[in-house]
């Protein structure tokens, strides 16, 4: 089998932390998340995986992952030079993926169990695609499945009353049969050629589109509220550890990963779950966590932080509460704010400053 990424977008929604790079390359755990993408292919025995750039930050992607060494893959890059929808973007690598099947990610979906066994099923059976699907309390906002007698009876995008709240996750195998179903596609209202179109077409031509469900955690990470509540659930998995230095006095409480030479003051708490990167120093008087990420290269002081994401090379020395923010990197916040408790967003490079 193949695997197929999609990088590309503009990532509205979450500017301004998407002016200087795509949203896949927002860290979740400090980890960018397409590289759960990457993970997850890989854990199904894929080696070859097709990387679908465009818009914003293409290099930086390109940057990040190379030729795929440094992951144990083979990574390859396909150009889309304006989003004209997933079916679209899926359609440019027929020549990638031959006559293999083949597993395709949106690259800005989180997933915490192993998909493996469902990889091994849909290998050897004859489904001509399998979906992932997953219970939402916001069906209107997904593709939706309409399932009866355990078969997909329907696939509809977003509807406006859905008739179930099974939704179509950015997680799809399919055979070479779905590129046939993309030359015949019209635009939908969107002007964008969809997958759930595709997949409806496939059913209305007696095809077989078998599915499974997601029933521990999946999602798509398109909000800045989705990034901070995937990274409180992605760190309560993780294993602690600490390869850093702390001063007596300090305390260390719940799941924490401390990275390589960092350190934490004698007077500074650390509430798990948080990850800590490397090279960081949490000086005097800060409590950090729970459900915290702390980029590589980062200096703290004097802050309260709970439920957020700080970038790398970040410097806060403030009295502020942070609480369910995003800082990129190299931002920097020096203030006296009276111990306020503020919500954050700021994009790569922003200083705050009093």
């Amino acid at each position: 089998m193949k695997g197929i990424i999609l990088h590309g977008g503009h990532g509205t929604r979450l500017r301004p932390l998407t002016h200087t790079g795509p949203k896949q390359l927002l860290p979740i755990a400090n980890k960018p998340m397409s590289e759960y993408c990457v993970d997850a292919i890989r854990d199904c025995g894929i080696s070859d995986i097709a990387i679908i750039v465009g818009g914003i930050g293409s290099n930086k992607v390109k940057e990040y992952y190379g030729n795929g060494s440094k992951f144990n893959v083979n990574i390859s890059y396909i150009e889309q030079d304006e989003p004209k929808g997933i079916a679209h973007a899926i359609n440019l690598c027929k020549s990638f993926v031959g006559t293999e099947k083949f597993l395709v990610f949106l690259g800005d979906n989180i997933i915490q169990k192993s998909i493996s066994g469902i990889s091994e099923k849909f290998e050897s059976s004859n489904d001509d695609a399998l979906v992932l699907l997953c219970e939402v309390p916001n069906p209107e906002r997904f593709g939706i499945a309409d399932v009866k007698d355990n078969k997909i009876t329907k696939i509809i995008e977003k509807p406006k009353n859905p008739p179930t709240n099974l939704a179509v996750t950015g997680i799809y195998f399919l055979t070479t049969k779905i590129f046939d179903v993309f030359s015949r596609l019209k635009p939908s209202w969107r002007n964008e050629l969809e997958i759930t179109d595709a997949l409806q077409m496939l059913l209305e031509e007696n095809n077989i589109v078998n599915f499974e469900m997601i029933t521990d955690y999946w999602k798509d990470t398109g909000t800045p509220d989705d990034i901070i509540h995937a990274n409180g659930e992605v760190l309560k998995n993780m294993q602690s550890y600490f390869l850093g230095t702390k001063q007596d006095g300090s305390e260390l409480l719940g799941n924490t990963m401390i990275g390589t030479d960092s350190s934490i003051s004698g007077t500074s708490k650390i509430l798990g779950p948080c990850i800590i990167g490397k090279d960081c120093t949490i000086g005097e008087n800060c409590t950090i966590g729970p459900n915290v990420s702390i980029g590589d290269n980062s200096k703290l002081t004097n802050c309260n932080i709970q439920n957020s994401i700080i970038m790398e090379n970040c410097i806060i020395d403030s009295n502020l509460k942070i609480r369910n923010s995003i800082l990129a990197s190299n931002s920097s916040i020096r203030l006296d704010a009276e111990n306020d408790e503020k919500i954050l967003l700021l994009g790569e490079g922003t200083k705050i400053l009093l």
